[in-house]
């Protein structure tokens, strides 16, 4: 049955929060464009650029787990048509902000998880970018959704697909609370061991509140634990740079440009061949490697362990990227050091040039950190690699799981997958 989507839906457009109000931690955090996957319709959290609200609004704007959202603002090419099921959060409430909707039911005929997986087909992003305007950023209208023209299946079977598709999408969000944790706890044991110097001592206690000896080092203008030393990314006993140049490939590769990783999340670039790749299609990913986007104000980090020979046959990365070969033994560490908290602010920093700021090798110089004894960064690799190889099962997992769920929505959608048993229970 065809039918028109205004005949089932209505769209809330969000609130207009002023940004003086804008605070770095509160009770609401909005939720905006950032939050929209690329590659495929699912909510991202995007931490590194959260927004907390700290003054009054209206109560209408505040989101329930479950609730449906959707750009109605391109802010990168292939957004409309994606949405997102705001997820259960007890840490904050999620709160709608301006330029994303709310999509909500108004007639009994449509399952919303079916129709958060039927926006995403490729017939109603047809109509959504037909009917999108604007220039630097395109723009769609709740009246131009309402006039999408969608083919109903009887309504059993909507909840059907619905369910199957959204238990991949289930199991995709509970593998990335697990990599979320394990990154937290590695990020904390970072802070603790190396930048409070708490790592155990010989008797297992914390190293500098047990009376470890500190000393001054005018390098970081602080004091580190003595028998310590200082290095710097690019002249380091624990990593070195990645030149360009790739091996040579006989079957087709993914390019992954740095606009294809958003924090550590990969959406899948093209296929290229060896000879036709773009120039900056030129890095190579090898084990035990650490990456980061050279530019400023860009968060796209990398970290490829042992278990990533899957990566390596599939990928290859552009020379926007930085990449660190490291030992076994300190890949970990490097991981860490990338990841934390004063990296990107140093690197920030440091960028420079005229169209594009970014950093060189010489600037890397610059970024300074206090390196520990052999003994203490195997003990902190025991620890955190494991941690870091089952982040990246998971990558592996989630890329598997995208592609189940790609494979099935047009062929659930257009009733060339059916259900064994049709009956609804």
């Amino acid at each position: 049955m065809k039918v028109k989507l205004g005949d089932y839906i209505r769209i809330m457009h969000g609130f207009a929060f002023k940004t003086e109000n804008y605070v770095d931690n509160s009770e609401y955090r909005l939720v905006t464009l950032g939050n929209f996957q690329e590659g495929g319709n699912c909510f991202k959290y995007n931490d590194s650029k959260a927004t907390y609200y700290g003054a009054e609004f209206p109560d209408r704007f505040i989101l329930s787990a479950g609730d449906l959202i959707m750009p109605l603002t391109e802010q990168v090419v292939g957004l409309f048509g994606n949405s997102a099921l705001v997820p259960h959060e007890n840490r904050f409430k999620f709160v709608l902000n301006q330029r994303v909707g709310k999509v909500e039911i108004i007639r009994e005929g449509i399952d919303l998880y079916y129709l958060h997986y039927l926006l995403a087909t490729t017939s109603v992003k047809y109509q959504l970018e037909a009917r999108a305007s604007g220039t630097k950023q395109r723009n769609i209208s709740p009246d131009d959704v309402y006039d999408v023209i969608v083919d109903l299946p009887e309504y059993y079977i909507q909840k059907r697909i619905g369910k199957l598709l959204y238990d991949i999408e289930l199991k995709q969000e509970f593998n990335n609370k697990i990599s979320s944790e394990l990154e937290s706890m590695a990020k904390t044991l970072y802070d603790y061991w190396f930048l409070q110097f708490e790592f155990p001592n010989e008797e297992g206690k914390p190293y500098k509140s047990s009376g470890g000896k500190m000393v001054w080092n005018d390098e970081l203008k602080r004091e580190i634990p003595d028998g310590w030393k200082v290095d710097n990314l690019m002249e380091s006993s624990l990593c070195e740079d990645i030149k360009s140049g790739v091996d040579y490939f006989e079957t087709n590769k993914i390019y992954l440009p740095t606009a294809n990783i958003n924090g550590e999340e990969i959406t899948d670039g093209d296929y290229i061949t060896f000879n036709n790749r773009e120039s900056r299609a030129n890095m190579q990913p090898v084990k035990n490697s650490v990456w980061f986007a050279k530019m400023k104000n860009s968060i796209k980090h990398l970290s490829i362990p042992n278990n990533s020979e899957w990566f390596i046959n599939k990928y290859i990365l552009s020379t926007g990227f930085q990449g660190l070969k490291c030992s076994e033994d300190s890949f970990s560490f490097i991981h860490c050091v990338v990841n934390s908290s004063w990296f990107e602010t140093y690197k920030d920093v440091l960028s420079h040039g005229a169209t594009q700021e970014s950093v060189n090798n010489e600037d890397l110089k610059n970024i300074k950190f206090a390196v520990p004894t052999n003994k203490v960064l195997k003990y902190f690799s025991k620890i955190v690699l494991p941690m870091l190889e089952r982040k990246f099962t998971i990558v592996k997992e989630n890329q598997e799981l995208s592609s189940l769920r790609d494979f099935l929505l047009p062929l659930l959608m257009n009733g060339q997958v059916t259900f064994k048993d049709e009956s609804y229970e």
